[in-house]
């Protein structure tokens, strides 16, 4: 992995070599911290570096933020523009992925949110494929259970939360598969280890509300507005049953990171046909054009980083 050689750290942007915080940090040591993850993508045509929904993500990072007892003065529109400023210093011209974090600064030990300094740190680092078989994985349930919203909350991006997570992705990976599906306490399907999923059956593309404990994810919203607008599909947001799983027609998974990935088959077996479906075919390639700021009618999601 490529390091940036600049970050945003302690109000300024600085060498990445000095954004560096002490072993004892509260963030660090109790995980009282949030982060969110956004993507820029390379127009080669145009020559234009696009950051892909800023507003809705910082929207998200600062509700996450809100959640752990931290206060900013800074609003979306503030942090973005920190965010663009960072990817000139970078002059990056390939496809990114940046990291804001939120995190209690503090070098104490004891378990608390309150009377603590917070703090904000963003990097962005070259950044291509998060799932390599993103058009035809196998995946499986988990034996792990997500999180309950009474108990770390998966609609706030809180990185001691992110442990479930890693639990649920590597045993499924050393298990040989590429990925997982994790079940509610209730045995309804929320997500993946970290990446919302949709069935498509009899027509339908069904995703679990967001009260089923998953995070409320920005390409998410995106994959339901492009279905919806370009696709003419009818969105439904209902518990899903593992089984119904097993019988779908088709079965992906959205994120910033992993953007949209098919899955073809699930515990050994076949989804549909057993490979990718016409719905996250046709998504997929919608997709990469409104992210590379291709379609015009989506461009007030686009952010342009390079000022001609």
């Amino acid at each position: 992995m490529t390091l940036p050689k600049y970050a945003y750290f302690k109000g300024q942007i600085v060498p990445y070599s000095q954004a560096k915080v002490g072993i004892l940090t509260h963030g660090f040591n109790y995980g009282t911290a949030v982060f969110a993850g956004l993507r820029a993508y390379w127009n080669d045509e145009q020559e234009q570096l696009y950051l892909f929904r800023p507003r809705d993500h910082f929207q998200r990072f600062l509700n996450s933020a809100k959640i752990m007892c931290m206060e900013f003065d800074h609003d979306p529109e503030s942090l973005t523009g920190i965010t663009l400023e960072l990817l000139r210093r970078e002059a990056y011209r390939r496809d990114v992925y940046v990291r804001p974090l939120a995190y209690k600064e503090d070098e104490i030990v004891g378990v608390k949110l309150h009377d603590l300094v917070d703090e904000i740190s963003i990097a962005a680092l070259p950044f291509d494929s998060y799932v390599a078989n993103d058009t035809n994985a196998h995946v499986t349930f988990s034996s792990w259970r997500r999180l309950d919203d009474n108990m770390i909350p998966a609609r706030g991006k809180v990185s001691g939360a992110y442990a479930n997570s890693a639990l649920i992705k590597t045993d499924a990976v050393k298990s040989g598969f590429d990925e997982a599906l994790v079940l509610t306490q209730d045995g309804h399907v929320s997500e993946g280890s970290a990446m919302n999923i949709f069935m498509v059956r009899n027509g339908t593309l069904v995703t679990p509300t967001i009260t089923e404990n998953i995070l409320e994810g920005i390409t998410r919203r995106t994959a339901m507005e492009l279905a919806r607008e370009e696709l003419g599909v009818q969105i439904v947001e209902r518990p899903i049953d593992r089984t119904e799983i097993y019988m779908s027609d088709e079965l992906f998974m959205t994120g910033t990171a992993a953007q949209l990935v098919a899955i073809t088959r699930v515990d050994h077996r076949e989804i549909g046909s057993g490979e990718m479906g016409p719905i996250a075919t046709q998504l997929r390639e919608l997709y990469q054009q409104v992210v590379r700021g291709k379609l015009a009618k989506y461009s007030h999601w686009n952010t342009p980083v390079y000022i001609s």
